[in-house]
């Protein structure tokens, strides 16, 4: 299976580099092909403009802007994300990518009552891995805008019935480093499944 590997960290020698380079490991050893997109690396620009947001439905638009991406996203039969958590949700760059690139004529579609469709129904697997700072307690209280993205949001631009996995690793300024290792073998573990 082709599987898009979408990661947002500046740090190669961070724990997400860490989790990245076992997500691409683990998808190859398993037989995927694995397409690496590191959005920092691509030197991706997050920031929407005023031009864009005026012609967000323009599809065409969209897709031209975005033709590398798009045509990538479209390839893939499975995602992958990979990033940290911070100020409660993505890293600007992922943000900006799902704001710029997740739009209408690649991820979704206008249908003919106006009503949005999924552009991405070749997919049937997405799975998030994510690292956070805090305990899982105090993003509850907040409604864990990271975990709602990509387990909810995800859901509306893929196959109907897609396997959407979450591995989420909270409390990271107080773990230790046998439970980042578990964290580490589950992630690989998911990846060989997938």
């Amino acid at each position: 299976m082709r599987v898009l590997v979408v990661y947002a960290h500046p740090l190669a020698d961070s724990l997400n580099g860490t989790l990245h380079g076992t997500i691409l490991e683990a998808l190859r050893e398993a037989g995927h092909e694995a397409d690496d997109l590191d959005l920092y690396a691509d030197g991706f620009d997050p920031v929407l403009t005023a031009e864009e947001r005026l012609g967000y439905f323009d599809t065409e638009a969209n897709r031209a802007r975005f033709r590398d991406y798009a045509e990538r996203i479209e390839a893939a039969r499975g995602l992958v994300f990979c990033f940290p958590t911070w100020c409660l949700g993505p890293p600007a760059i992922l943000k900006g990518f799902f704001d710029r690139v997740m739009a209408p004529g690649i991820a979704f579609r206008m249908k003919d009552d106006g009503a949005l469709g999924p552009n991405l129904e070749h997919v049937g697997r997405v799975a998030s891995v994510v690292t956070y700072g805090r305990r899982r307690m105090d993003f509850l209280w907040f409604g864990d805008p990271s975990r709602r993205m990509m387990t909810r949001y995800m859901s509306w631009f893929v196959a109907p019935g897609a396997r959407i996995s979450y591995l989420g690793l909270y409390g990271l300024q107080k773990r230790q480093a046998p439970s980042v290792t578990k964290f580490i073998g589950k992630v690989r573990r998911e990846m060989t499944r997938f």
